[in-house]
């Protein structure tokens, strides 16, 4: 508004009322030797939004690793059983030789660990089972294992495929099944006098085993 309006506004009787930061409306009308009264009208209410804290547990459940006190594996799985709670245990056949006797022993394929599958907000029971040392954790927090490492070991120790621990391995030759009970699994293939054999790795872990693998049932990533 140019001063020529507001002159001429003023000359007619009415108020002015320009303040582009108040959010107000003219009160009772001006009487004489007052002033204009101005009420201020509430904001509406700005709709209250907490971003969500990262440090709160996932509502979805995902593959952890635990450590367990040594030669506990077994012990800790029959605690999660009666816990109800969803484990994995890879366990590879070896044979044990004595001087009187021979025999076959289901061992770890990862000495002092076992695999958990639950929404961490149920942690606790877990932390609680005898045997149980503490999660696998990164920068402090418990780290997810990624479900295709989990579900590739999970296919091939089912199918009765045979599998042996391996050094950590992550350079080689990158593979992936096409056909079989492994299929979809990526690893790193490598020849043995026996045949060729899969390496799959558990990276959070640093840890590695190798099964039977057809060469035909591959091709390169």
């Amino acid at each position: 508004m140019d001063v020529t309006e507001r002159a001429e506004l003023y000359s007619e009787g009415k108020e002015v009322l320009e303040s582009p930061n108040l959010n107000c409306e003219r009160s009772e009308p001006k009487m004489a030797g007052g002033t204009v009264g101005c009420r201020e009208r509430p904001l509406p209410a700005e709709p209250l939004y907490i971003e969500p804290s990262s440090a709160e547990p996932s509502s979805v459940e995902h593959w952890y690793a635990v450590t367990v006190r040594p030669r506990h594996e077994k012990t800790v799985t029959r605690h999660f059983e009666h816990r109800g709670l969803n484990y994995f245990l890879p366990v590879y056949r070896s044979t044990r030789r004595w001087k009187d006797r021979r025999k076959e022993l289901d061992m770890a394929l990862f000495p002092g660990y076992v695999f958990v599958n639950l929404n961490l907000r149920d942690r606790l029971g877990v932390l609680q089972s005898p045997g149980v040392v503490q999660f696998v954790t990164f920068q402090g927090q418990p780290a997810p294992v990624p479900d295709p490492e989990i579900r590739a070991l999970e296919s091939g120790l089912s199918a009765g495929l045979r599998a042996q621990p391996h050094p950590y391995l992550r350079q080689g030759k990158k593979v992936r099944v096409k056909n079989g009970p492994l299929v979809n699994a990526e690893g790193i293939m490598i020849r043995r006098k026996e045949g060729f054999r899969l390496v799959l790795s558990i990276d959070l872990l640093m840890r590695s085993v190798m099964l039977e693998v057809d060469e035909a049932d591959v091709e390169p990533v």
